[in-house]
Formats: structure tokens, C-alpha cells, sequence
């Protein structure tokens, strides 16, 4: 028999395809026997990646990223999961963000988001079935900074359960991943900078270290795959433990740590 944990004969596109959870995206679908088209800005993001083909977009423009994914839809078709993982902040707090903060970030993180799979989502209706994975952040269930971040991908949730509700009946479903601090090369500079930081970040989260990875691409394969076809508009941190609980507050203060 074949596992439900299986995607062979399947094709997803992923978008953001290029970053660091995105490459490791890409390896987790092929690893489950998928076809992967890698979507990102620029062709060379997607250079030595393992996908069958790729579309083109600049997610912080919703009218070209809409156009684009319609013209591949017509093309190509209508694929059988889409994982919408393209995203991007500056790890800014109140004091920072102004009106064109607040919209570029918005722009990417979730009106990006939503010209990307709102063509692909009525496709899916039209045909009868579909998966998508958004992945979003703990930033969207508690405030770790990252305000305009935060908002943007708490618009998310609202997205992906509106599709569970609305399109479930067609077949359609929609769930979110929300990732922790995730060791992605994007930490490398602040790493150089200060050597130290990971003793600030660490103590935060209850297993003593940053999600992998490898680890978000795994629960986006298995909410893509039929093992979770009874699964829809969950919202499924990994997160390392962070939002379970205060780990900082019962060391410092309970423990005395």
C-alpha cells in the first residue's frame, strides 16, 4: 500500500523557493516524491534546486505576482498543493516602522501572499481539490517584535481559515505553519556581529534551540500529503516550544536560574 506520508505523482510550487526554509522546502517535497516548481524573484535563486520548473515574481508587487502565477495556471495548470513561503522583515519594534514600513511589509508578507494563491485557490475550487500551506510566524500569535511582520502574518491565519471555511466544500485546504526562530543563513550576519546573541535567544524556547529547517518543510509536507486530509484551517506552530509557555519567566523568576 502506499503511505498517506507520500506525494509521488504530485506537484506543489513553493514560493520563496531560493531562501533558506525554501531550499529546505524543496528538498522535503522531492524526498516525498512530489514535483516541485520553485517560484522566487530571480531565475539564479533558484539555481541547483531539484524542481521540475519555475515561475517568476517579486511578491512585494501583487499585480505582477498575480499576473504571473495566472499566466502559469494557464499554462501549466493548476498543481496539487501550493506552499506560500516567501516573506521578508527587518526585525523592527514600534519605534521603527512608519507608514511606508508598515506597507512595504504588508505588501510581501500578505498582499503578496494573497495575489500569489488566490488565483491557484479558485483553480483548486474549479477542479475539486487542493492543499495550501502558508507559512507564517509566532510573530502572528504573540508579540515578539516585528510589528508590521506581526500584522502581516496574522493576516494569514485569517487568510487560510477564510479558504478552509469558504472552499472547503470544493475540495480545498488551507493550514499554516508558524516558525520560531528558524537557523537559516539569514542569521549569519547578526551572528558575526555578535557572537553572543544566541545566549539571549536560546533561554526563550523550551527545547534549548532554534527550529531547523528542515523542520518546517517536514510539517508542510505532511499537511500537503493525505495523511492530513481530514486537516483544515489548523494553525501548527514550530516553534521549539515558545509558545507554550514563558520558559525565561519560570527560570528567572520560579527557579531562580
Amino acid at each position: 500500500m502506499t503511505s498517506p506520508f507520500r506525494l509521488d505523482g504530485k506537484t506543489v510550487l513553493i514560493s520563496g523557493a531560493g531562501g533558506g526554509i525554501g531550499q529546505s522546502l524543496v528538498k522535503a517535497f522531492r524526498d516525498a516524491g512530489a514535483q516541485v516548481i520553485g517560484a522566487d524573484r530571480k531565475a539564479a535563486m533558484l539555481e541547483g534546486l531539484d524542481i521540475t520548473g519555475q515561475v517568476l515574481f517579486d511578491q512585494a508587487d501583487p499585480k505582477a505576482t498575480r499576473h504571473a502565477i495566472t499566466q502559469y495556471l494557464q499554462l501549466h495548470g493548476t498543481p496539487d498543493a501550493v506552499v506560500s513561503n516567501a516573506g521578508f522583515t527587518r526585525a523592527e519594534h514600534l519605534g521603527q516602522v512608519d507608514d511606508d514600513v508598515w506597507a512595504s511589509e504588508l505588501a510581501i508578507n500578505l498582499n503578496g501572499a494573497y495575489a500569489m494563491t488566490d488565483p491557484i485557490v479558485a483553480a483548486m475550487a474549479d477542479r475539486g481539490y487542493g492543499s495550501l500551506v502558508f507559512i507564517s510566524s509566532v510573530n502572528a500569535l504573540g508579540h515578539y517584535g516585528n510589528p508590521a511582520y506581526s500584522a502581516a502574518k496574522a493576516g494569514l491565519i485569517a487568510y487560510a481559515k477564510a479558504i478552509a471555511v469558504e472552499r472547503g466544500g470544493e475540495g480545498v485546504r488551507a493550514n499554516v505553519i508558524c516558525p520560531g526562530s528558524v537557523r537559516t543563513p539569514a542569521w549569519d550576519h547578526r551572528l558575526a556581529a555578535d557572537p553572543t546573541l544566541l545566549d539571549n535567544v536560546l533561554p526563550h524556547y523550551p527545547l534549548g534551540r532554534m527550529v531547523l529547517p528542515m523542520e518546517v518543510a517536514n510539517a508542510a509536507v505532511f499537511y500537503s500529503s493525505d495523511a492530513a486530509s481530514g486537516i483544515t484551517g489548523t494553525v501548527l506552530p514550530v516553534d521549539a516550544g515558545l509558545t507554550a509557555g514563558n520558559l525565561r519567566f519560570v527560570d528567572d523568576v520560579l527557579r531562580g536560574k
